[in-house]
């Protein structure tokens, strides 16, 4: 008997997800396709259910704070095949996508034969990437608005935080209170395999390599007064 064959769709979208749901199932071979509305279901859906052949995530989603978000994703699910589906065809967008170690990235725009496509190579091992990351036209207009932000070395502490989706500095506050992962899923009533994810996206993000930089790399974050802090959790029981 055939291995059933299972995708993921995150995306907020009711009506997109219904027809990507109809594609994957009708054109792709897909048997059942799971559906979230954030990244935080995303994740957990991914954790208690091991057999995913394929996500899909839309990056204006609930959660999703960049396509970078989706590196913790990748750590923890090395053997996934994850792909973006987005209205965005910015080049930023795809080149922090392909560096988060996506499989491709596809333009929500698309039609419905070539979206099923670009489907089909990500699942193939393929990298899919629009024609607009060659558009020299993209990259003048992207590079015309970097040079509008500000000085990049300004309020660096504020910025990363502001990076971190809410359940992230909810990790972050527990993982820098001693807390180990069991208590911390405990705590915020999620599975371990979910922490993990969430540790894998705050490593990258705070640019530690174990638990123990994180904490103290929380630390400091959260002890500045100037910047958002998560809400304060209780106590573990």
């Amino acid at each position: 008997m055939d291995e059933l064959r299972v995708a993921l769709i995150a995306d907020d979208d009711e009506f997109f997800r219904i027809a990507l749901a109809f594609i994957l199932k009708n054109e792709l071979g897909f048997q059942t396709v799971v559906e979230a509305r954030s990244l935080d279901e995303a994740i957990d859906e991914l954790s208690e259910r091991g057999s995913f052949e394929l996500a899909l995530f839309d990056l204006q989603m609930p959660g999703m704070e960049s396509a970078a978000s989706l590196a913790g994703v990748r750590d923890v699910h090395p053997h996934l095949k994850i792909g973006v589906v987005s209205a965005s065809s910015r080049r930023a967008d795809i080149l922090a996508a392909l560096a988060a170690g996506i499989n491709g990235y596809v333009p929500k725009g698309l039609g419905a034969r070539d979206l099923a496509n670009a489907i089909r190579a990500i699942i193939e091992g393929r990298v899919f990437v629009p024609p607009s990351i060659t558009d020299r036209s993209s990259r003048d207009d992207e590079k015309s608005e970097a040079t509008s932000i500000p000085d990049k070395a300004a309020d660096q502490v504020g910025r990363t935080l502001a990076s971190l989706t809410p359940r992230q500095r909810e990790v972050l506050s527990l993982l820098v209170r001693g807390l180990s992962n069991k208590e911390i899923a405990r705590q915020l009533k999620l599975g371990e395999g979910t922490i993990k994810i969430h540790l894998a996206a705050l490593f990258r993000s705070l640019q530690v390599r174990n638990r123990q930089e994180a904490a103290v790399a929380g630390a400091r974050l959260l002890a500045d007064p100037d910047v958002g802090r998560p809400s304060p959790a209780g106590r573990p029981t």
